[in-house]
């Protein structure tokens, strides 16, 4: 199975990802000249969530750098509610000149997998510009539990079916489908007790009222460092810089896992195509620089870029996944 969305600044909001094949779309330079004429106004960034999350930071971060290279102002408008779903709607219905963009997190790709009807189509009304980044989930319990290990917590789980528990950051979070995700490939039964946000599932976890927590990292860090939480692994293929020691869940016993969160810009599907690939030739010169790593890495962020057709991609592989897991699981937005 593939991938799967951080710390107080990324909330409670953010969701879980099948991160496919993110990085087997990795984009070289775009073909094509620069769009003419283009932007010929302001440029409005749509953010379907609060300020301080990871839609909203990768956002401005953007906003900041393409006002610079565009010499026309681009301006973040949050507009939170309903999983990200309200201004997903006004990115579907506004004038499709690429001057409306939307900055994405999973959530992007969960919501037609949970929602019974939406206003609009995720993959018909909706277009990638590019993926912006991704971030890791680590699987954390309690000192108390005696789990010193993934290979501990799974044997626990297989002894004592519907025994053991996992709490999240709500019904439909990423956290939730990031432990939904285990389930399955694990092949365990054990109960979801969903909360109202990440720092009250971290809560439950420590506590030892839960047995574990798949955390975003960025929350996690500060608690395991202190001795709270155990960390026992990491949610992608490749051990994370803010855990090194930490070994990832495929190593300790679930094969194959591979969870991330993303983030990234979509706009409307019938933007002219030269429009797009100059917004992600833009994108990709941004998230190559040096000064996005180091900004990005203390809070759990990797700029990722893709191409457009590598993001829409990702975004229906994910779908499709959310909808399985959603479908065995009786997951519905609540």
């Amino acid at each position: 199975m593939k991938r799967n969305p951080c710390c107080a600044l990324l909330l409670p909001v953010l969701f879980f990802v099948h991160a496919v094949s993110a990085h087997a779309a990795q984009p070289g330079a775009q073909k094509g000249a620069a769009a003419p004429g283009f932007p010929s106004k302001p440029i409005r960034i749509l953010v379907g969530f609060t300020p301080g999350g990871g839609p909203d930071i990768t956002a401005r971060y953007l906003a900041q750098k393409l006002t610079e290279e565009y010499q026309q102002q681009v301006i973040v408008d949050n507009r939170p509610g309903a999983g990200g779903t309200i201004a997903a709607n006004l990115a579907a219905t506004a004038n499709p000149d690429g001057h409306t963009l939307l900055s994405v997190s999973s959530a992007h790709a969960v919501a037609p997998a949970i929602y019974d009807k939406l206003p609009y189509d995720a993959q018909r009304d909706l277009a990638g510009v590019s993926l912006s980044a991704v971030s890791k989930y680590v699987l954390v319990t309690s000192p108390s539990t005696g789990f010193r290990s993934t290979r501990d917590l799974l044997a626990a789980a297989r002894a004592k079916p519907g025994a053991l528990n996992f709490s999240s950051a709500g019904v439909g979070s990423g956290t939730h489908f990031a432990g939904e995700l285990l389930k399955s490939m694990a092949k365990l039964d054990v109960v979801h007790i969903p909360m109202k946000g990440i720092p009250e599932a971290m809560t439950e976890a420590m506590t030892g009222r839960v047995h574990f927590f798949l955390a975003p990292i960025a929350n996690a860090v500060p608690q395991v460092r202190e001795g709270r939480l155990l960390a026992l692994g990491v949610s992608s293929l490749k051990r994370d810089p803010l855990l090194p020691d930490v070994p990832t869940l495929a190593d300790g016993g679930v094969p194959g896992y591979d969870a991330v969160l993303w983030f990234g810009m979509v706009t409307h599907a019938k933007t002219p195509r030269v429009v797009i690939n100059d917004l992600n030739r833009q994108i990709l010169r941004v998230l190559s620089e040096d000064e996005v790593k180091r900004r990005w890495a203390p809070i759990g962020l990797e700029p990722s870029p893709t191409t457009p057709e590598g993001f829409d991609k990702l975004i229906a592989a994910d779908i499709a996944l959310f909808t399985k897991l959603a479908r065995a699981g009786n997951i519905k937005a609540q």
